[in-house]
């Protein structure tokens, strides 16, 4: 029961799925072959959420790996955990997207996507009850940006009603690995917005800064990065896996998250974020870890909730913790002056605890810790994520740079303007959902 399909797309969603399934097989015991040696009785049905059982003893990943060129996919295919994977779950292309929106969603993508969506439909059909797809995939590239759009507009009209949440890499506000990142980026958000349910947005930068200044890592490496995120997607699904004092599912998230269908972008803060050094000297109480999810340093996108107003905050709590702490952590969060909910969002925290403490990779830079806490957060400080992409876009659409490319490849300069147009509502929807309701009350009524 409870089964969610991962689909990683491109370099950068690819790569997060190794790190990704090299947590889940740790935290369920299996090996890099896909056997189980310890087959415990008393965990249940847990494991059956990411792997399905063949029946002979192994254990497959539900998930998809598609990329339009194969060398990332190869790594897998020769790398650690090559024998746990069905080989027709890796898909690649020939030619890549070449960081070109267009070749991802139109010239090169459309001959792939038809034997992505086979594969998808018989791992969809092994399920009893899909809860929905997690996508993993970056703003910046050209298959994650218009692959995974194409992708999500086939996953609605074939699996309407379950829930798809996306994992996505936004492009850093200062370091950048594509020029042409901010046109991608537009596109895709104006493409996806109406199919996804919600999305995590998580920012290389912000996620450099943690393991700098928390893990004392001098020089972190994307393994470094994808660590940390894959601890974020674990601890979501957390619940679907283990059993705890109180279980959050999928469909949860969006129903406690999502105020209005488009303001779906909630950030991401997991603590504690420490190295084992500085472990030993760390009480990690939950009212610690609570404490330092609200500050702008452990947060996956940078941008500062203290200038915008909290529309729902989910608390995921996992190890030992009990709900007497959770209540008086929060009971204390909500006197603070700096943490700002909305005039009509009253109770605004939804919580989740769950028994199964995180488990950390060996070798990894991660001190095994006690208790964690993932927070997902719907503040209206994510628009500033927004905006510095629009103002990017702005700069060379202005001088139309680079929209040759796009053009030659069967796109018309009118997408361009759609999707500005399309992410200049959606700034213009956060501003609106953060002004008081006394104020602008009207109109607000018209448009939702």
């Amino acid at each position: 029961m409870r089964e969610v399909i991962s689909i990683h797309v491109g370099q950068a969603g690819v790569q997060i799925g190794n790190a990704c399934w090299e947590l889940y097989c740790l935290e369920h015991g299996i090996q890099p072959d896909g056997t189980m040696p310890t087959q415990s009785t008393n965990e249940g049905e847990s494991f059956t959420t990411f792997f399905s059982d063949t029946g002979n003893g192994r254990y497959v990943p539900r998930s998809i790996f598609v990329d339009l060129e194969p060398t990332v996919v190869d790594e897998i295919r020769t790398g650690t955990y090559k024998k746990l994977f069905h080989p027709e779950q890796m898909i690649t292309g020939k030619e890549d997207a070449a960081n070109n929106y267009a070749r991802g969603h139109y010239t090169v993508g459309k001959e792939l996507i038809d034997t992505v969506l086979d594969r998808i439909r018989r791992l969809a059909d092994n399920c009893s009850g899909l809860q929905g797809f997690f996508v993993f995939h970056s703003f910046g590239g050209g298959t994650g940006s218009g692959f995974t759009s194409l992708l999500m507009e086939r996953l609605s009209v074939d699996y309407g009603k379950k829930s798809k949440l996306e994992f996505s890499i936004y492009p850093a506000p200062q370091v950048s690995t594509a020029v042409v990142e901010p046109y991608n980026s537009i596109l895709t958000t104006h493409t996806t917005l109406e199919h996804s349910d919600c999305a995590f947005m998580v920012d290389n930068e912000a996620i450099y800064d943690i393991c700098r200044r928390n893990l004392d890592v001098e020089r972190p490496s994307y393994t470094n990065l994808n660590r940390i995120i894959s601890q974020v997607v674990s601890s979501i699904t957390a619940s679907l896996r283990f059993d705890g004092a109180l279980n959050v599912d999928l469909n949860e998230f969006q129903t406690n998250l999502v105020p209005y269908p488009r303001i779906h972008f909630p950030l991401a803060a997991y603590t504690p974020l420490i190295s084992a050094e500085k472990a030993y000297h760390e009480a990690l109480s939950v009212s610690d870890i609570t404490n330092s999810c609200f500050e702008p340093a452990n947060q996956m996108v940078k941008c500062d909730p203290r200038h915008g107003k909290y529309m729902a905050v989910c608390l995921l709590y996992r190890g030992d913790v009990v709900p007497k702490d959770v209540n008086t952590a929060i009971a204390a969060i909500k006197t603070k002056r700096t943490i700002q909910f909305v005039d009509w969002c009253p109770t605004g925290f939804k919580v989740g605890i769950n028994y199964q403490p995180p488990t950390v990779v060996p070798g990894g830079d991660l001190a095994k810790v006690p208790r964690a806490v993932c927070m997902l957060s719907n503040t209206t400080a994510i628009a500033e994520a927004w905006s510095r992409l629009d103002y990017k876009f702005d700069l060379m659409y202005a001088k139309r740079a680079f929209v040759h490319w796009y053009v030659g490849e069967g796109m018309e300069e009118g997408e361009f303007t759609e999707a500005r147009e399309d992410l200049a509502a959606l700034e213009k929807d956060y501003e609106e959902v953060g002004a008081d309701s006394n104020e602008g009350g009207e109109e607000e009524g018209e448009e939702y």
